[in-house]
């Protein structure tokens, strides 16, 4: 069979073309020549959670793979058959566990059994989805699709110290649906939370207190949280429930940044995007594009950003499999997508 080639610097040129090209090569059982690696990035090449993701997406495949080491700016991956079961994967580093499972879940929602998939690493961490969104917004829509993945949290992981450690329950799915999804209609809820490791709950009061003065006059049920974690660290997550569709929006502390800025980023995000017309926040937008390209029937939805990450992980979708899509509106501007799969 043809291997697919694909340059790792096109579009935003990031790691989500070697997550999303890992997941489709695993489903297709199509070999993967992938290079240029994060080219444009500061360190270019695999980071170590990428390096995990190209381990953990070649043990559920059985997959041959050479270039998988830190800093390899090229991978040939050769998958065999997808294997339900029971997994295990330390990143070892603050890397995020959230896209690590972005890798695995596609084809293991596509294999023959259950599985189970717990993973040590970043939980909160910049530059990813934390694991509030994944479970509260993210899983609830794949839900919506025929996708059932239950989580569960063990302990926390922030930035430098990681050790979180995440599990989820993968049921395969017969089939997966198509999305129509284009009016948000109103706000019904807004609830989530503000939390701290070993660190004052002080500081969570802070956040909370900023993120509800900065929507009001909406409101929002925000709970104050002590997490158990290896190391230090605090976060808010902000869950919109839209008549359409949740949505989510998170903010991270670190050291040097008041408690009130992270509240206010959270809040500041939420109401960028309630100011739209559109269904899906520009995360949901990127990732749900993977499985509805797996249903057997057309999807539509309007999105609140048509974002870089998006037509990149559309492009890559295309290369593996017969797609069709549409998009209107400008690159980071609000728009709509409608999907044709091969059906």
């Amino acid at each position: 069979m043809e291997t697919i080639e694909i340059d790792g610097s096109f579009g935003e040129g990031g790691g989500q073309i070697l997550r999303t090209a890992l997941s489709l090569s695993c489903i297709t059982g199509r070999a993967l020549r992938l290079f240029n690696i994060r080219k444009g990035r500061k360190k270019p090449g695999l980071m170590p959670q990428h390096v995990t993701c190209v381990r953990a997406a070649s043990e559920i495949s059985g997959a041959k793979v050479s270039g998988a080491e830190t800093g390899s700016t090229e991978l040939m991956f050769t998958p065999r058959e997808i294997r339900p079961g029971g997994y295990y994967f330390d990143i070892k580093t603050a890397g995020s566990s959230s896209l690590v499972l972005q890798t695995l879940l596609p084809p293991l929602v596509s294999a023959g059994g259950p599985s189970r998939i717990t993973i040590k690493g970043g939980t909160h961490v910049p530059f990813s989805p934390c694991y509030d969104y994944i479970s509260r917004v993210f899983l609830t829509m794949l839900d919506r699709l025929g996708v059932r993945v239950e989580s569960s949290i063990n302990r926390y992981g922030f930035y430098p110290k990681g050790g979180g450690e995440v599990s989820f329950k993968v049921l395969p799915a017969k089939e997966i649906k198509g999305l129509n999804i284009t009016v948000k209609g109103k706000l019904l809820s807004a609830s989530g939370y503000s939390g701290v490791a070993n660190l004052p709950a002080s500081i969570a009061e802070r956040q909370k207190n900023s993120l509800i003065r900065t929507i009001a006059p909406l409101s929002a049920d925000i709970r104050v949280m002590e997490v158990p974690s290896p190391g230090e660290g605090t976060f808010v997550f902000l869950k919109a429930e839209y008549e359409g569709a949740p949505a989510g929006f998170s903010s991270l502390g670190k050291r040097g940044k008041p408690a009130e800025e992270v509240g206010r980023e959270a809040a500041e995000e939420f109401l960028d995007f309630h100011n739209t017309r559109a269904c899906l926040d520009p995360y949901l937008s990127d990732q749900i594009v993977i499985y509805l390209s797996l249903a057997r029937e057309k999807s539509s939805f309007t999105a609140s950003r048509i974002t870089r990450h998006l037509m990149t992980n559309l492009w890559v979708i295309e290369k593996f499999l017969d797609i069709r899509y549409q998009t209107e509106g400008d690159l980071n501007s609000e728009g709509r997508v409608d999907l044709y799969p091969a059906f």
